[in-house]
């Protein structure tokens, strides 16, 4: 189950590293598209041609590494593509959602996470805020 503290870092769109299997071999990748749904649900949107879509389509087992004040912790579960397309998005996006199986908690004693990973957008910034809001709406339903 999330946490308080992961649930805030979730709240909004928020960057993290998602895990999946591709064969035998994990695989990395690293998203914006994320928010906990609740305390065992999270939901992630991505390009619908990804190699992480594809390795989830093949072994749904994943594991999201996220980061905020106070939190540095991993988040694995069991994901399946709950919309192949997101239909405002003229490009195929794919909400995924993940069910949570358990949290580890990666900070160790002594030390703590200050802030959140420093983003922002480049290029036309205006379609990217309104690509993130579609996004985020989709997410939420």
């Amino acid at each position: 189950m999330l946490s308080t503290n992961i649930m805030a870092v979730l709240k909004d769109l928020t960057p993290a590293v998602v895990g999946t299997v591709s064969g035998d071999s994990p695989y990395l990748a690293f998203v914006s598209w994320l928010i906990a749904k609740d305390e065992k649900t999270l939901r992630l949107a991505l390009s619908s041609n990804s190699k992480t879509v594809e390795n989830i389509k093949a072994n749904p087992k994943v594991a999201v590494s996220v980061f905020g004040p106070e939190v540095a912790s991993t988040i694995y579960g069991v994901a399946k593509i709950v919309k192949e397309k997101i239909e405002d998005i003229p490009f195929g996006v794919s909400v995924i959602e993940i069910d949570v199986e358990n949290v580890v908690d990666n900070l160790f004693p002594g030390a703590t996470v200050k802030g959140v990973i420093p983003f922002e957008h480049t290029g036309n910034i205006q379609k990217a805020i309104e690509l993130d809001e579609k996004v985020l709406k989709a997410l939420k339903e």
